[in-house]
């Protein structure tokens, strides 16, 4: 189920910032990641990966071990090399340690804004929320932010050298980073203005691209390739991006109805659904369903169908199969716990519940799921539990002074020294801090 998550700017800087999630394509992308971050001695999942609405191509990386890849450079890749090219580079940033203590450099520059907003959009995803992440933005502070992501030509070279180890070292073929690089290499004679932002803030030079050529002439994998179940994925999410982001003539004549392959009809699925046709949608994802029984990412694209459309009865079975396929992807559960509550049956609370908990201890900065446990916990006629998780929603929205006095409130009623207790206690503390430390910038 892909989600866009609006992260509003200022006028001057940006209108909007949209990040996506979605279980499918966030999972191809660790599939993709994580043998580099393994080659690179880093826990791949100490990496956050954030996938950003934009159309030209782009990745960064920022403090706090986090990655952003525009959906223009994963829709407009020629094979998922170029995307794991991209990845390796980056990679080589965050090992070499690039932007550590930028946060620090800001601070010192008065430009706390603009390391809140870095900050927010990391924030903004995980919760879940629309509207999160906003920053008031000074005039000039954009071109602080690409100054604050680029990086010098020495680091860029040791980067480009970083990300030809990890590649050797993973076994992967290094060609798609070469081949990356020379299609920036012909934007180079562009005007800035029609440049993609990667060339920006990734200073390209001859020699560098020279370093890549001799890369690929000396690496054992160069020309393997990938497997064909990697293409599949990238096609497959880049079908779903296509689908979802782009208008339905767009997709329809990218895809065109004599185009029988599965991508073309699930990019058509998701364009006719996106136009509210969900009698045209639906049997082509039941096709898809009846030829990929076990696929539980085409059983979330018919729940999301059937949910966004009132049939929420129809849309219940549809995402405990996706669940009931891939029980340990959070997001999944989320959106069954959200069909579950919003049928109102009572014996469907505790189910949703258990979902939430799943997800709350996969995601705990997820708004979205601590709004929905406090809805669990109320029908439950549980008011300390429904308290608390107002409170931790507030606390993942950045509303900390609200969840203050949420984490006050829930500790009035909890029975002291409990778990839950103990946790509101430590909420309402973390929660003051953060306040002091907003009312701080704004002064």
């Amino acid at each position: 189920m892909l989600v866009v998550v609006a992260v509003l700017l200022p006028a001057r800087v940006e209108a909007q910032v949209s990040l996506i999630r979605d279980a499918e394509i966030e999972n191809t992308i660790r599939d993709y990641a994580t043998p580099i971050f393994q080659a690179a001695g880093i826990t791949p999942s100490s990496v956050d990966i954030f996938l950003i609405n934009d159309k030209s191509l782009n990745a960064f990386v920022t403090p706090g071990m986090r990655m952003f890849i525009n959906t223009g450079l994963l829709a407009k890749a020629d094979s998922p090399l170029q995307v794991i090219g991209v990845i390796a580079h980056e990679t080589g940033h965050i090992a070499a340690g690039h932007n550590l203590g930028r946060r620090d450099e800001l601070d010192r520059a008065g430009l706390t804004a603009l390391a809140a907003y870095l900050l927010g959009l990391g924030a903004a995803i995980l919760s879940g929320e629309p509207g999160l992440g906003q920053a008031v933005i000074s005039g000039g502070a954009d071109i602080a932010l690409k100054g604050f992501l680029s990086f010098t030509r020495g680091q860029e070279a040791g980067a480009d050298q970083a990300a030809a180890r990890y590649l050797e070292a993973a076994r992967l073929d290094p060609t798609g980073l070469r081949d990356f690089f020379e299609v920036l290499s012909d934007q180079m004679v562009l005007q800035g203005i029609n440049q993609d932002p990667y060339l920006t803030t990734h200073p390209l030079t001859q020699d560098r691209i020279n370093f890549l050529n001799q890369a690929v002439q000396a690496s054992p994998y160069a020309g393997q390739g990938v497997s064909d179940a990697l293409i599949v994925k990238h096609k497959r999410m880049q079908a779903k991006l296509i689908g979802f982001l782009e208008p339905a003539q767009s997709v329809f004549r990218t895809y065109p109805e004599e185009d029988d392959s599965l991508y073309a009809r699930y990019a058509r699925s998701i364009a006719h659904y996106r136009r509210s046709d969900i009698d045209a949608a639906l049997p082509i994802i039941d096709g898809l369903i009846a030829e990929y029984p076990n696929d539980p990412y085409f059983h979330e694209l018919r729940g999301q169908m059937l949910f966004e459309h009132q049939q929420i009865e129809e849309a219940l079975p549809a995402y405990q199969k996706a669940v009931d396929l891939l029980p340990r992807e959070a997001q999944l559960r989320l959106r069954l716990a959200q069909v579950q509550l919003a049928l109102e049956t009572p014996e469907l609370v505790q189910p949703a519940l258990d979902n939430l908990s799943y997800v709350l201890a996969e995601e705990p900065d997820s708004a979205r799921g601590w709004r929905l446990a406090s809805v669990a916990h109320a029908r439950l006629g549980d008011k300390g539990q429904t308290q608390l998780a107002l409170a931790e929603m507030s606390f993942a929205k950045g509303a900390f002074r609200e969840a203050v006095g949420q984490a006050r409130a829930a500790q009035k009623i909890l029975e002291e020294h409990t778990p839950a207790w103990l946790r509101a206690q430590d909420l309402e503390q973390y929660a003051e801090r953060e306040f002091r430390r907003e009312q701080d910038r704004k002064n």
